[in-house]
């Protein structure tokens, strides 16, 4: 597998960082500094964390009980306060915090002074529902400011949020809220698409006849009748804020305290709830975004992803909010109402760093370069990447098209891993399709199975050696679970990713090594999409592979087999297309349905989802000696 993507890539350019980027950066030379942090990553990441403010300092830089991470141990802080007071009393209150944009062009603008005030209301009216330390909260909203100070408000009384996805259908947010057994949902009626209205709160309804422990629901009502709301137990979230005091204290909390539960598609059906903390989580979402992004107190910092996903959590929430950055978010798609939606924007709010996906570069490729030409986007200084590796025909196209000047920094990490491990700095040279090298302070390499460095262009797994203080804890109600990432391979995280590095040790990212398909950006578990499958009652198996897509990374298909008397039909493959929709969202639709007679199975039953994939891809299916037939 290896070698075929070595051959593609052998003529691979570099580019150099302008003297301009090199003058204004952070980080002035990426390998003395990163020698530096290898050499005692402690000494490092106790000087990022003494940037931040702490109420009680820590005793211990890290406890390391194979493989339970405890950073900063003994100290307490807030996240919320390092993202809010900390700005407030420094002279930040009245800069611009949060520029929101929605579908229909609505704009609006929170100071940091603004921010803390409203975030303190709904801290405290949180805590009159009774609300505390310890508790969970299900935050289902679409991409609108209420979703951010929701998640500050929860961090501030150390309440424990978990984010769900508005695209969710009511069986998939059902599951998470039962996981997490929340006491309270935040919810909005609707969320507006391409011009169509999605009912947000019918959504809601339906899932919450199978979770008893939610008592109340906080709705924010966007549209005009208002959706009528059932007293007591619905609750109107501007009616829930008003006359509630804009000052609240924030918590003390111990640096493990967790911050929140964020829920990743596995590759055995039931979601992963991946635990973060206030502590570690804060020190690496605030170092990575302060130097990947370069960020200064000028920018204008425009991410375009959802809240919902962990890049939302921490590169439009957290890490900018901690460097006291000026953020962009905007409702909507990239090409609605015009291909030009986002390049407006760039222009409008003069962006200087834009942190965007693979897949929505593909999309915007498709509509040509005339579309970005219409815009000024001389403001633009940084440009990011993150989701699935980007193609180098892609990079190139975004490069070209912003200028021809800025730098790509093409980042890796995961729901995970809490914060960006391996990426370029703007003053690295850059390989279009690389993410280049580790962070500084992360020990990254790529091994065998028995965890042996491999030598240049062998593909492997990629792995990380030594903890790092953003690191999830565990996942939530389920340790043995979280063990299995360092303990595939000894003494290594073990990211599930595919691996080269080239003879510069920059890393190229192949793909992952499991079964998690990745669709715009968004990780399935193909367990999740099968058994949607296999709820319709025509279907008595399903197995499901990615396959490489133009325009959003990988498409779905479904191979099943009937139950006995069922006859396939397009009415039947529709059906079943309509009963995935209904149980986990548009998102996880098959765009292709095969009949089959049987599936490629081991001994033991499980499904080899390689060899289907090989097979449909025409490719080498390599070892199939533990095939039942």
């Amino acid at each position: 597998m290896s070698e075929k993507i070595e051959t593609l890539l052998k003529e691979s350019r570099t580019y150099q960082p302008s003297a301009k980027t090199k003058a204004a950066a952070h980080i002035q030379d990426y390998d003395t500094e990163y020698k530096k942090s290898i050499a005692d990553p402690e000494a490092f990441w106790s000087g990022v964390a003494k940037e931040l403010e702490w109420f009680t300092p820590w005793n211990k830089v890290l406890e390391w009980n194979y493989p339970f991470a405890k950073w900063f141990v003994g100290a307490t802080c807030n996240i919320s306060y390092n993202c809010l007071d900390r700005h407030v009393k420094n002279g930040r209150k009245n800069k611009v915090a949060v520029i929101w944009v929605g579908e229909n062009d609505t704009e609006r603008v929170f100071t940091y002074g603004q921010l803390y005030r409203q975030v303190n209301r709904c801290a405290n009216a949180l805590k009159k529902l009774g609300l505390k330390k310890g508790d969970r909260v299900t935050i289902y909203l679409p991409k609108v400011p209420e979703q951010i100070v929701a998640m500050l408000a929860c961090a501030r009384i150390g309440v424990i949020h978990s984010v769900v996805y508005s695209g969710f259908s009511a069986p998939a947010l059902a599951s998470r809220i039962q996981d997490a057994e929340s006491h309270l949902v935040i919810t909005a009626d609707v969320g507006y698409d391409r011009g169509k209205v999605i009912p947000l709160k019918s959504v809601v309804d339906e899932a919450l006849k199978t979770c008893p422990t939610v008592e109340h629901v906080i709705v924010v009502r966007r549209q005009k009748p208002e959706v009528s709301l059932a007293a007591p137990k619905e609750i109107d979230w501007y009616e829930w804020l008003k006359g509630e005091s804009a000052e609240c204290e924030a918590v003390k909390l111990d640096a493990e305290d967790p911050l929140y539960i964020l829920y990743t598609s596995g590759t055995t059906g039931k979601p992963k709830g991946v635990v973060h903390v206030h502590g570690g989580y804060m020190v690496g979402t605030y170092i990575t975004s302060k130097y990947v992004f370069d960020l200064k107190d000028d920018d204008v910092y425009f991410c375009v992803a959802d809240p919902g996903w962990v890049t939302g959590h921490s590169y439009i929430v957290y890490g900018p909010l901690l460097n006291g950055a000026t953020i962009l978010t905007a409702e909507g798609k990239p090409d609605y109402p015009n291909p030009g939606r986002w390049w407006d924007l760039i222009e409008r709010y003069g962006v200087s760093i834009f942190y965007t996906t693979p897949t929505a570069i593909r999309l915007l490729m498709r509509y040509g370069e005339d579309w970005p030409k219409k815009y000024d986007l001389s403001t633009l200084r940084i440009l990011g990447s993150v989701g699935e590796p980007i193609n180098p025909e892609a990079w190139e196209w975004f490069h070209r098209v912003t200028g021809g000047d800025k730098p790509i920094m093409d980042t890796w990490w995961q729901t995970e891993t809490g914060s960006i491990l391996i990426t370029p700095l703007p003053t690295v040279p850059l390989k279009p399709g690389s993410a280049t090298r580790p962070f500084l302070g992360i020990e990254a390499d790529v091994v065998d199975r028995e965890g042996n460095s491999l030598p240049a262009n062998a593909g492997g797994f990629a792995v990380i050696k030594k903890p790092w203080p953003s690191m999830m804890r565990t996942i939530y109600k389920d340790p043995e679970r979280y063990k299995t990432y360092w303990n595939t391979i000894p003494n290594c995280y073990t990211a599930g990713d595919v691996c080269h590095k080239d003879a510069d040790g920059y890393m190229w990212f192949m793909g992952r090594a499991d079964d998690v398909i990745k669709v715009a950006g968004n990780r399935l578990g193909t367990a999740e999409v099968e058994s949607a499958l296999v709820s319709h009652h025509a279907v008595a198996e399903a197995a499901v592979i990615g396959k490489p897509h133009k325009t959003v990374g990988e498409s779905i298909k479904a191979f099943i087999i009937l139950k006995q008397g069922e006859i396939e039909s397009p009415a039947l493959i529709q059906s079943i297309k309509d009963q995935v929709m209904k149980e986990l969202g548009k998102i996880g639709v098959p765009s292709e349905i095969d009949i089959v007679q049987s599936l490629p199975k081991t001994r033991s039953g499980k499904i080899m989802r390689r060899v289907l994939k090989a097979k449909e891809l025409g490719q080498d299916p390599g070892d199939i000696s533990t095939i039942e037939e």
